[in-house]
Order: C-alpha cells, then structure tokens, then sequence
C-alpha cells in the first residue's frame, strides 16, 4: 500500500524568516578577573547571565565575554559567599576569613551579615550586620522564602539567623548541632512546602529545619562530608555540591531525592570525581546548572592570588 507523504515547500524568502536556532549552551565557561575568587554563584534573570560573588574583592560581579563587570561594591563587605537573586533583590552572605583585600585583624571573622540590593541598579536596601552574640562570625549562604525573608547560614557559630524583608534580623535558632569547631552549617535552601533544607561542611550531615527553628536531621544513604553550595530544583531534587578544601570530602555533586518530605533521601546521580578540583556552588539557568570553581585553593593555602574561574554545566538528569 502506498502512502502519500505530505512535505511542506519551504520557499528562500520562508526559510529567511524562520528564527534561528539558539547556539548550543556550553559545557564550560572560562573567565579571568583580577584577583576574584568567587565561592558564590547565582543566575541572574535581568540580564540573563550569571552573578559571581569575591573573596578576595568583596564585589558581586556579572559574567561577561570572559571576564566580569562590578555590579554590586559596598566597603562593609569584606567578602562576598552566598549570592541569592529573588523579586528583584540580590542578597549577599558577606564576612571576613582573613582572605579579602580588605580583611584587618578587627573585621577578620567579626565582619559577618546580610547585604540586600537592587537587581537592576545594584543600589543597597539593606546591609544587615549579623555578627550577633559572642564568638567567631563569618556569614555564608543565604536562601529565600516566598514572603521574601533571608536565611543565612554562619559555620562560625550554632546559629542560623532571619532577616525579614525590612532589614530586621532575629537568631531563628541555636543549637550546638549547628556549630562546629571547624566549619559547620553551609549551604541552604528553602523548600515550598514550608522548611529549609542545610548541610553541615564537617560532618555531611543534611538538616531539616522548619520555620519555628526545629531541626532534625534527614537521613541519607551516604554523607555529604565537605557539603558547600546547593539548589533546590523545580521537580523537588536537591543538587548538593561538595569539595575537600577544609573537609575530607572529595570534589564531587551530588543529586538527591527524597519521597516522604525529606525526613530520608537516596543519591540518584552523583559526579565524582567533578572535573574541577575545587568546586564551590551551583546555580541553575534557562540552559542547565553549572558548578562554579574560583580557585580557592591557592588563596587558603596562602600560595598567592588567581584571576581564573570555571563555571562547568553538570551533565544529565536524575
């Protein structure tokens, strides 16, 4: 039996018209800017690039044809971690290590809070100093919530603080299962359904903590030892990066997903060893998520400066 194939004609002048298609998103990313460091990264949908935060600079910066361009500069912060973007605000985890061109015995682990600023403008709204209670400080990630409070993580201290959307920030708890005697509670994210989910860089150890400062923690089929940046994704799985710079954890990411709420959660992707040596975070884009690597190993081991960075796309879906 034959059959009768219907082809469309397309004429020069159809073909012309027809939109051209989108170049292929690229595994890698390459980019020099002096002396920038980044730990931090986040997408930025205004101008549909990437944002980058500096430990050495204390800047939040805009990836652009293979360097990048200041957006957001403010003297109080020292250093810039986390990078959030959310309703037309950026917000920034800022402390002090010790590793910041600006870094002085009196702002060294003191230094620590919570800058808020506009998206478009890069004009600060708040900067929240979060250096609350005795002890070392040293901010470090920060997520949001759909009415638009912060949270952000210090792994200098027990606490995990709140910042409302007018700048007013409150401890939401502390507990010693936060702190830690090296590094403790790093990256986090909010989830939807109404708690947050943050993992200790020490021990690996995944936390459920919900809105009125209860934790427990989730049970996991492996540790994630050496736990930094993470994203919580659109379809619930939770993309988890880990590294070995102060840990003895290994370079890798690692996807998770949970079916009872995340009181457990199974590894159903894990890439390891991660082709860069010192990933950081992750931010997803339009075009996938990538792993950004600022070469923090030299400027921890106190073996000078480097203008390079990598933002590597993580392959498949799980």
């Amino acid at each position: 039996m034959a059959l009768a194939l219907a082809v469309p004609l397309v004429t020069p002048a159809a073909a012309a018209a027809a939109p051209a298609t989108a170049p292929a998103a690229p595994d890698v990313i390459t980019g020099r800017s002096a002396e920038l460091h980044p730990e931090g990264i986040t997408w930025d949908p205004l101008r549909h690039t990437f944002l980058l935060g500096s430990l050495r600079r204390g800047t939040v910066e805009v990836v652009r044809d293979g360097t990048t361009k200041t957006l957001v500069s403010d003297a109080r912060m020292v250093s810039t971690f986390g990078v959030h973007v959310a309703g037309g605000r950026i917000y920034v985890a800022y402390g002090d290590m010790g590793l910041g061109q600006r870094s002085t015995p009196d702002t060294t682990y003191k230094s620590s809070g919570l800058g808020v600023f506009d998206l478009a403008t890069g004009r600060p709204l708040h900067v929240v100093d979060l250096a609350i209670g005795p002890g070392r400080h040293a901010a470090n990630d920060v997520t949001v919530d759909h009415a638009g409070n912060a949270y952000v993580t210090d792994p200098a201290t027990d606490a995990l603080y709140r910042v409302d959307r007018a700048g007013r920030a409150t401890v939401l708890v502390r507990d010693p299962r936060l702190g830690s005697e090296t590094i403790g509670l790093n990256g986090i994210v909010w989830h939807p359904a109404g708690f947050l989910l943050a993992v200790r860089y020490d021990t690996g150890a995944l936390l459920r903590i919900t809105r009125s400062g209860v934790i427990s923690e989730v049970a996991l089929d492996r540790p994630l030892v050496g736990g930094d940046g993470m994203d919580l994704r659109p379809d619930g799985a939770l993309t988890v990066v880990t590294n070995s710079l102060s840990s003895s954890g290994e370079a890798a990411v690692s996807v998770l997903r949970s079916d009872d709420g995340w009181r457990t959660a199974r590894t159903t992707l894990r890439v390891a060893p991660w082709a860069d040596d010192e990933p950081t975070t992750i931010a997803r884009s339009p075009r996938g998520s990538y792993v950004v690597d600022g070469d923090l190993g030299t400027l921890v081991a106190g073996a000078g400066t480097s203008d390079a960075y990598t933002l590597r796309r993580l392959p498949g879906r799980s």
